[in-house]
Formats: C-alpha cells, sequence, structure tokens
C-alpha cells in the first residue's frame, strides 16, 4: 500500500552521486536505508499501511556532492537545551561523513536571513564548534524575527547556499515551509531541513522533542524546592510555574517526577479559581501545607482584547497582565487573607533558568542524533521535512503534517496525574 499523499516526502530529484559514507565509515549496503522503508505512525492495532513515515537514515546514493555544497544552520524561536549541541553535530557530520567543508551559521534566526543583515554569518569549521556543546542558549543567537520568504530566498542564492537547517519549534517550521514554497517557486534545488527544538514537547505525530528532558529534570528540582519551603512552615504553600504556552507536559511530567504537587493545572483541561481555592484551603487545613504546579498557558483565562503579543504572534504569557503564577499567588494570599488564616506562601519561578541550560545526558544524544539524521535527509535530496522520532525510530515527516496541529497532553496522562496528585475534580 502507497502512504498518503500528506505523508510523502519531497525530494529535489535523482540522487546520482554513490554516498561516500561507505568508504569513509566501511559500511556495506545493509547500513543503508532504503527508499521504500516506512514507519508507523501508531504502532496499535489495527494498523493503517498508508499513514506511514518515511526511514530516516543514509541513502547509498546522494543528490549532493559534498566538497561542492554549502549548507547554512541557523537557529530561531525561544532558547532550548541541546541547540548547541545540534548545530555542533550538524557540522561535524556535514564536514566528517560527507566532506562539506563550508558550513555557515546564520546568526540570529530569520533575522539574519535578510539581504543586509546587521552581523556576517559565521564560519563553521570543526575548531568553531569544539566546546559548543557544553553551553547552554544558542551559539548563533536566535530571535522570534518573522521571515519574508522573498528575501531569505535571495540571500540564499547570493550565499550560494544547497541546503538550509533550521532548529526551532511551530513557528520556525512554518518559516521554514514558506521558504521552501518560495524555493519551489522559482525551482530551485535547496534542501529545508528542519530539527524540531521546543522545551514544551508540542511537536504533533513525534515521540518528544529534544530540550523537554532536561526541562522536566530542572522543573522537578523546583517542585521539590516548593515542597520543602511549604512543609518547613506552618500552613505553607508553594506555588510553582512552569512553562506550557499550549501545551503542559513540563508542568505534568514534572509533577509525575516529583511526587510532591498537590495540585496540578493545564491549559488542555479545565478548571475554575473558586474550586481550586476551595481544594487548597481544605488540604491546608487538614494538612499544614500544599504545592501546586501551573502551566503558564492556563493564563488564557486573564486574555482580553488588549493583551499582549510577541514579535510571533503569540500571547505574552510573561507580561502581567497573563502571568497566571503571579496571579494566582496574589490571588491565593488574598482569599486566606479574608479568611483570616495566617499562611506562607512562597513563588517559584525558574522557567528561564530551565530553557537558558545546557542539556543533561539524554537530550544531549537525542539532539546530536537528530542533527546527524539530518544532514543524511538533506544530502539526499530531501525537503520541506521534519527529522524526528517516533515509536523509538527516526523519520522523515512533511512540514505542512507537523504544522497541522499541535500535541497536547492526552487524557491518559491527565489521569496518571490526578492520581499522583490526589487531587479533586478543579472544573
Amino acid at each position: 500500500m502507497r502512504p498518503l499523499e500528506e505523508l510523502r516526502v519531497e525530494s529535489l530529484g535523482p540522487s546520482r552521486f554513490a554516498s561516500p559514507l561507505a568508504a569513509r565509515l566501511q559500511l556495506d549496503m545493509r547500513a543503508f536505508t532504503r527508499e521504500d522503508e516506512r514507519v508507523l505512525i501508531s504502532a496499535e492495532a489495527p494498523f493503517d499501511l498508508g499513514r506511514t513515515f518515511e526511514k530516516a537514515g543514509p541513502r547509498e546514493s546522494v543528490f549532493f556532492e559534498g566538497p561542492r555544497s554549502r549548507a547554512a544552520i541557523t537557529t530561531c524561536g525561544g532558547l532550548c537545551p541541546g541547540i548547541n549541541n545540534a548545530v555542533r553535530s550538524l557540522v561535524l557530520q556535514l564536514h566528517h561523513a560527507y566532506g562539506v567543508r563550508e558550513v555557515f551559521g546564520i546568526r540570529d534566526g530569520f533575522a539574519g536571513l535578510v539581504p543586509n543583515p546587521v552581523r556576517a554569518p559565521m564560519r563553521l569549521v570543526t575548531d568553531a564548534v569544539r566546546f559548543m556543546h557544553r553551553l547552554g542558549g544558542s551559539v548563533l543567537g536566535t530571535s522570534r524575527h518573522r521571515v519574508i520568504p522573498e528575501e531569505a530566498v535571495d540571500v540564499l542564492v547570493r550565499d550560494h547556499i544547497d541546503m538550509l537547517f533550521l532548529i526551532g519549534g511551530e513557528g520556525t517550521l512554518r518559516g521554514a515551509s514558506a521558504v521552501q514554497a518560495e524555493i519551489a517557486r522559482r525551482k530551485l534545488s535547496i534542501a529545508v531541513v528542519c530539527i524540531p527544538k521546543t522545551i514544551d514537547n508540542d511537536i504533533p505525530l513525534l515521540d518528544k522533542t529534544f530540550g523537554f528532558d532536561t526541562a522536566v529534570d530542572l522543573a522537578r528540582v523546583a517542585v521539590d524546592a516548593a515542597h520543602t519551603e511549604a512543609t518547613g512552615v506552618p500552613n505553607g504553600i508553594g506555588v510553582v510555574k512552569l512553562m506550557g504556552r499550549d501545551s503542559g507536559f513540563i508542568a505534568a511530567t514534572a509533577a509525575l517526577a516529583s511526587g510532591e504537587a498537590n495540585f496540578c493545572l493545564l491549559p488542555e483541561f479545565p478548571w475554575s479559581e473558586r474550586t481550586l481555592f476551595a481544594a487548597i484551603e481544605a488540604r491546608v487545613v487538614s494538612r499544614g501545607h500544599a504545592v501546586l504546579v501551573v502551566a503558564e498557558g492556563c493564563g488564557v483565562t486573564l486574555v482580553t482584547d488588549a493583551s499582549d503579543h510577541d514579535a510571533s504572534g503569540n500571547l505574552r504569557y510573561t507580561s502581567a497582565a497573563l502571568d497566571i503564577g503571579q496571579h494566582l499567588r496574589d490571588r491565593l494570599a488574598a482569599h486566606f487573607k479574608e479568611r483570616s488564616v495566617a499562611v506562607n506562601l512562597k513563588y517559584i519561578d525558574p522557567s528561564y533558568t530551565i530553557r537558558s541550560a545546557a542539556a543533561n545526558g539524554a537530550d544531549s544524544i537525542y539532539s546530536s542524533v537528530l542533527a546527524r539524521h539530518a544532514v543524511h535527509a538533506a544530502m539526499a535530496g530531501k525537503t520541506n521535512v521534519v527529522v524526528g522520532r517516533k515509536n523509538g525510530i527516526f523519520v522523515h515527516v512533511p512540514i505542512p503534517a507537523v504544522i497541522a496541529n499541535k500535541r497536547r497532553v492526552d487524557h491518559e496522562l491527565w489521569r496518571l496525574v490526578c492520581e499522583v496528585t490526589g487531587q479533586p475534580p478543579l472544573a
């Protein structure tokens, strides 16, 4: 059975060159991925063989000749643990595996893909990335600048770029798709390959995105600290706000990892302030402490027509008017004051500490492997594609399929959160 059309990965054309990996890495033909190898989207029966992904991996023949090719890398959107690991692995894979000597780092995301960038691209030789993986943030810089496809492609043509690697989340993927459309309109042979990056873990169809494991590790520390503070004083309340714009995976998973949260609020599931405060009050009266974990996206309950948006068009949940963590902190303090109940309330917001951290071991490996598969894809002429992992296998997913919707916490994970926290229905 043929895969569905929307899951077919675009190619720049037939691959005419033998892959240099066979000689460089002494690989036999069994080590290469065949074009007809597919991966099921769902590992649960019944199976729909049309809903399969193209399997990632090195191809026996490639579209580009490495020594004659040029590549560019850019990082977009918010910071995330593992960005520098991915950049470093892209450079090393391009250089050592395929012989690509000219690799450029586009500074500050899409802001660097304009005809007259403020900062010239960074020449990414192997020595330049030697220690990059030990750092948090993005050595190339990042921004939420909106891409202008015509200008971006002008820059790629001007600089003779054959492969463009973009590391970013949903907004980056949408921008990449627009750039690819302009490339196709001009009938150019430039590969556009994306590596999904977001600590929110909200990219659909994939197992997870890099940076998420590190975020959960550090978020758990914050939840544990809130519990320590709450149990160390009479009537202690700890409130922890974690990132999660539309999907509450960090808050949900950190609550599970810690085991010390008593209440968890996610943007996917309804809650009311009155019911929540009554439950917290009952908990404080009976047990002497309470810990509340809330995802930033719950601030959608505070949205008005005048609410701030960032350069990408997203609601600015860090603004004073939409900061759900500070809102709940202040409203809880007022609630207990009205009832003449003395409480010790501590508020923790580790958001920027988490996303600017260096990657942990799991994310270091994951981001590196994603990057190496991205190079295999681009060298084989794959384009308009995201490299990810599904059912433990690395795959190619067409960008349009990924940006069609967002991944959200499902009822199974939510049930587990409610069981671990012991929280009552809060709607």
